[in-house]
């Protein structure tokens, strides 16, 4: 089996891993007037969480997450649309799972879960998940849609070098703006985006208000929330490289709830101002095969500014990462390894905020265990990727993480998922910059063309900020075996209509 069927089978287990449905902008293949499609995913997912010791809270818990999804779809001429509903349910969760000292808060997923669902158990709901009609222009890929749907920043063109692809799927997109397809409640848009492309080339546009949803079940309700986002991509050198320029504007107009950011709490309380932040970026991939390997690099950064309440945003974040990949191997093991920065506040009671602000990504893709996200944060890393058949998929990564500033705080969370509550939480880093050392190791296995069965485990070794929040015990571990299962059929005509 070559590296190419090999790729495809890892790419396609890789989006059942992340959650993540593929681009909205890729160039469609469908006929003028196509058969109405039926498609349902099944997502069954069994957790195992043991979080930092936060005696008698339990921070030891199994808990069950089940996913369904289904849609209707069709072309008819220039025209296409799609109706999408979803059932999201989470069992066991525990309801002594969140602590009521704010240091140490929300004791895993499982206690977001129960505190997002109004502190009900089970957690279940039922969601309008997308509903939208594309309109189809002349040339070939070039679109504009309106309703709701699901957006991801990063994924405009779909490079056919299988490298780019994943290096795309797994280090760029999502980490601004993306569905939180990890997650049960997941994330949509309301609005509008349009797509015009050639070959070589993507513009894409879109301007939306997010849905409810992520850990909050009922995934229906519209957030007081909106963003723009204008990109241009280009593909060149014979599809050995990537580059990307873009550009977001994000407004928070839930005013009445309190920001999270290292000011004293009294100072945020009297905060009432809207948040305006733009966000001005790059980034690059490459692959290119040197000999029997490829090597392939990766850098993206952005800058912020804007208003953060009554405060001024300046912030900014870069990433650089290399790899080598050995092709003539069976198995194409990939070694690769980075460098991750993102600025914190240094000085909490002066008038400018300057923790960079991640906007409403899918966090969990960039912190597989997802205690941390990218704010406030250094990071240096290495994963191993292996494939030791066609169907299985191997990866460990080894993540030692800090804190950019000592006097900002610990950040989690991904956004905006309800007008409630925030969507990031922000625990006392102590004083200290030294955070935790994860290690992790999974595999997804494409068992059929429709079933997939996907393991995780990790386990976070706390340092200093870990050991100021919870001096009973600073070792956490994560896992889970997740199966997933697709299935399609498409209704033809009936004749003469």
């Amino acid at each position: 089996m070559n590296w190419k069927t090999r790729g495809s089978l890892c790419a396609l287990a890789l989006s059942m891993f992340a959650g993540a449905l593929p681009a909205q902008s890729g160039t469609h293949t469908q006929s003028s007037d196509s058969p109405v499609t039926i498609n349902v995913m099944d997502r069954l997912r069994v957790d195992a969480n043991q979080w930092y010791s936060d005696p008698p809270y339990k921070t030891t818990y199994p808990y069950v997450e089940q996913l369904l999804r289904f849609s209707v779809a069709q072309r008819v001429h220039r025209f296409d649309w799609l109706l999408e509903g979803s059932q999201n349910a989470v069992f066991d969760v525990p309801a002594t799972s969140v602590s009521p000292v704010a240091a140490q808060g929300q004791l895993g997923l499982g206690g977001t879960y129960y505190a997002a669902n109004g502190n009900n158990t089970p957690p279940v709901g039922a969601s309008f998940r997308q509903g939208y009609l594309r309109f189809h222009a002349s040339g070939p890929d070039s679109t504009f849609r309106l309703g709701r749907f699901e957006f991801v920043e990063g994924q405009e063109m779909q490079p056919t070098n299988l490298a780019l692809a994943w290096l795309q799927a797994n280090r760029v997109s999502h980490r601004l703006i993306g569905n939180f397809g990890f997650s049960n409640g997941q994330r949509s848009f309301d609005g509008i985006d349009a797509h015009y492309g050639r070959t070589g080339w993507d513009l894409t546009a879109m301007a939306g208000r997010p849905t409810q949803g992520v850990f909050n079940m009922n995934a229906n309700p519209e957030l007081n929330v909106d963003v723009q986002y204008l990109e241009y991509s280009r593909s060149q050198a014979r599809s050995h490289v990537l580059w990307r320029v873009f550009a977001a504007g994000y407004h928070d107009g839930r005013t009445g709830l309190t920001k999270t950011d290292n000011r004293a709490l009294a100072a945020r309380q009297k905060d009432h101002e809207n948040i305006r932040i733009g966000t001005y970026g790059a980034d690059l991939i490459s692959s290119v095969p040197i000999g029997p390997s490829s090597v392939d690099i990766l850098l993206w950064g952005v800058l912020q500014n804007g208003q953060w309440g009554l405060l001024d945003h300046r912030a900014g974040a870069a990433l650089a990462e290399a790899g080598i990949r050995f092709d003539r191997i069976s198995t194409a093991p990939w070694l690769r390894g980075g460098f991750f920065r993102s600025t914190g506040d240094g000085t909490p009671g002066n008038s400018r905020h300057s923790t960079f602000f991640q906007v409403l990504p899918t966090p969990r893709i960039f912190a597989r265990f997802p205690f941390y996200n990218d704010m406030n944060r250094r990071e240096e890393f290495i994963q191993v990727i292996d494939k030791p058949t066609s169907k299985v998929e191997l990866r460990s990564d080894v993540h030692f993480l800090q804190l950019a500033s000592a006097n900002d705080l610990w950040y989690q969370g991904g956004g905006a998922f309800d007008n409630k509550v925030f969507g990031y939480v922000g625990r006392p880093s102590g004083g200290h910059s030294s955070f935790a050392t994860l290690v992790d190791i999974s595999s997804d296995m494409q068992l059929t063309r429709a079933v997939a069965l996907n393991l995780y485990y990790s386990h976070s070794f706390g340092r200093s900020v870990v050991h100021a929040d919870y001096p009973s015990g600073a070792e956490a571990n994560y896992g889970y075996l997740e199966l997933v299962y697709r299935w399609t059929v498409k209704q033809k005509a009936i004749p003469g209509k």
